[in-house]
């Protein structure tokens, strides 16, 4: 039975000839141009959600306000290109994303520098290549970023990462919010106003403002409002306290992607403005200027926008238990259902004009019992050498890749108006690479 366009997960899927299509792309044509395994990125559907982002928080949250690119969702040379081509700005988590957003020519005042464990050298070098802002974490952190912007004369803007005390009812492995978390400082034991206290008398740096993050792949508008709220009441505090009314308030990202039929789909554009709503009501209602708000959109830029392809290695049949499908890939490019059971929706892309009635696990090719990409899945009785396609899978699965079995990293091509090699695939010398011969 045809498996009608209507019926596919996202509107950039399509059916073509019996072959699943991608951006307008034959995907078993692109297996044979580019090998497997192989990552697909919708280069329009990355531009248009990035634009979304923009023009609604402009237009919502005023003036001044704009996304910032999650880099740990996809981080590559081409990804940095597309944000500033588009106008905005970009968080990263590390001198590796920050190394190749400055090489790709990203206007670094407009990155901002998080994460829990920044060492000197990663400071010094943020800081030497001209980082717009530091997310401050700790009080650790805080005193390195004073004494190495004042060695080197200058006054660091930063922002400082609070813990509002929320739970979004998302999985523990992507809920960053709670008071108990690596992440942040608690506002409801206190020590977020002693911090704050503390920035503001911390000399060469400069407060801009706030920052939290409640977690990823939530549906609901209701847990970004109660953030938005502690957060909020957290400025008018701290003003009340101190006279400091922060210009700058940065409610993270966390909007849920559909990755399965059976999960919603989110109207971002319409939690934007209705989220928007909220936080002005609330500065009304507490008496505060509003301050521009940024936020951190990652997976719903580049979720949908990814697929990735694989073939097909061997069948095994276990009578009265399951079948296995084994491709040449797995949890090395994707590990998220062996972390955390991350599900996926999977086609057989080579014969979607065929009745998907094969119960079976997709399994990878790694030497690891837990190296498995979906389980409970129905296709059309796979063959080997058949296209597999795993669909949504732009964020967090080439950022979390490894060579686990020593095995290379697949390519990013990135399709537009022609298909081009954004990431070209790695080799075994590649891995190989850094090994130092012994003697």
């Amino acid at each position: 039975m045809r498996l009608l366009n209507e019926e596919l997960l996202h509107s950039n899927l399509g059916v073509r000839d019996g072959h699943l299509t991608f951006a307008g792309y034959d995907t078993v044509e692109l297996c044979e141009k580019y090998g497997t395994p192989l990552m697909l990125l919708d280069e329009g559907r990355i531009r248009h959600r990035m634009r979304l982002y923009r023009d609604a928080m402009a237009e919502y949250f005023g003036e001044g306000s704009y996304p910032l690119y999650a880099s740990k969702a996809l981080s590559f040379r081409g990804m940095y290109t597309l944000a500033a081509q588009e106008g905005i700005g970009t968080d990263i988590v590390s001198v590796g994303e920050l190394y190749i957003a400055h090489g790709a020519g990203f206007p670094l005042e407009k990155a901002f520098f998080h994460g829990n464990c920044k060492t000197d050298a990663d400071i010094a070098y943020a800081m030497d290549v001209g980082i717009g802002y530091f997310v401050v974490d700790t009080q650790d952190e805080l005193s390195a970023i004073s004494r190495i912007s004042g060695e080197k004369g200058i006054t660091q803007k930063i922002l400082l990462r609070l813990s509002p005390g929320i739970d979004p009812h998302t999985h523990k492995a992507i809920s960053t919010g709670s008071v108990d978390s690596k992440f942040g400082t608690a506002i409801e034991t206190g020590q977020a106003l002693a911090l704050t206290r503390t920035a503001l008398a911390t000399p060469a740096v400069s407060l801009e403002g706030f920052h939290c993050h409640i977690g990823s792949q939530i549906f609901e508008l209701q847990p970004f409002c109660d953030a938005a709220s502690v957060m909020l009441s957290f400025v008018g505090e701290v003003a009340r306290e101190t006279g400091f009314c922060a210009p700058v308030l940065n409610l993270g990202g966390g909007f849920g992607v559909r990755y399965t039929a059976d999960q919603p789909e989110m109207d971002y554009r319409e939690n934007i403005r209705l989220l928007a709503d909220f936080v002005a009501v609330t500065c009304t209602r507490l008496g505060i200027p509003q301050p521009r708000i940024l936020m951190e959109p990652g997976r719903s830029i580049v979720a949908d926008s990814g697929m990735t392809l694989y073939r097909v290695g061997s069948i095994k049949e276990i009578t009265g238990y399951k079948n296995y499908v084994a491709v040449d890939g797995g949890m090395t490019d994707n590990p998220r259902y062996a972390l955390y059971e991350a599900p996926y929706t999977v086609y057989l892309a080579n014969r979607m004009d065929e009745a998907a009635d094969y119960p079976c696990t997709l399994a990878g090719r790694c030497c690891e019992s837990g190296d498995i990409l979906q389980e409970n899945i129905t296709l059309p009785r796979p063959r080997r050498g058949d296209t597999v396609a795993v669909a949504v899978t732009g964020a967090y699965n080439y950022s979390m890749a490894s060579n686990y079995n020593r095995v290379p990293r697949p390519p990013i091509v990135l399709l537009g108006d022609v298909d081009r090699l954004a990431v070209r695939r790695e080799t075994p010398a590649d891995v190989a690479a850094l090994d130092e011969p012994i003697d």
